[in-house]
């Protein structure tokens, strides 16, 4: 994947620039910021336990090509920036990755998305672009379906899909279980 700039909402008018690219092992806290903070508290994943820094350097060094994981970076001032959370005066904001869909091999053609947007960024743009990022990707790669698999109640990211041309082509009833309670999954996909 390239990289590919784009604009987002930041704020009531402001549209400042973000970079979708390839992540790279030093954006891990960054990204463990987003996902952690979505472990503990929502039901947007089922992880029920934090990610390690190892751990999310591990999962960004095993992945390449059309299952890389990307990320969606604004430049920050200088006197914000800080060296935990930021590669070059970047700011990670958002991630996203392709997987595969299912292990047998008649699967192959087929991948599900993953998109995070840092809480302080949605309803920015943010999720849109990196989704349009895992689309093109998917394609440049020759994957004929995208599925996606989204906690049912979370129209955000229902719409979201929706409007990058997924459909909704199912639901899965109490499939995920956190909090105390078991939780159904929407199923959306768009053929490449």
């Amino acid at each position: 994947m390239t990289e590919s700039p784009s604009s987002v909402r930041a704020g009531a008018a402001t549209f400042r620039p973000v970079l979708i690219r390839p992540a790279v092992v030093a954006d891990s806290t960054g990204i463990l910021e987003i996902y952690n903070h979505e472990v503990l508290t929502s039901v947007v994943t089922f992880d029920l336990v934090p990610r390690t820094e190892g751990e999310q350097r591990e999962g960004i060094s095993d992945r390449s090509g059309a299952h890389a994981v990307v990320v969606a970076v604004l430049p920050a001032p200088t006197d914000d920036v800080e060296a935990d959370d930021a590669v070059g005066g970047e700011r990670i904001i958002g991630f996203g990755a392709l997987s595969p869909y299912r292990e047998r091999p008649g699967y192959a053609a087929t991948v599900e998305d993953s998109v995070y947007v840092h809480r302080d960024h949605r309803g920015d743009g943010v999720g849109a672009a990196i989704l349009d990022a895992l689309v093109g990707t998917a394609r440049a790669h020759g994957f004929h379906a995208l599925m996606a698999k989204v906690v049912d109640g979370h129209r955000a990211s229902i719409s979201l899909h929706e409007t990058a041309g997924f459909e909704v082509v199912g639901k899965e009833l109490q499939v995920g279980r956190k909090f105390g309670r078991f939780h159904d999954v929407v199923v959306l996909e768009r053929l490449l």
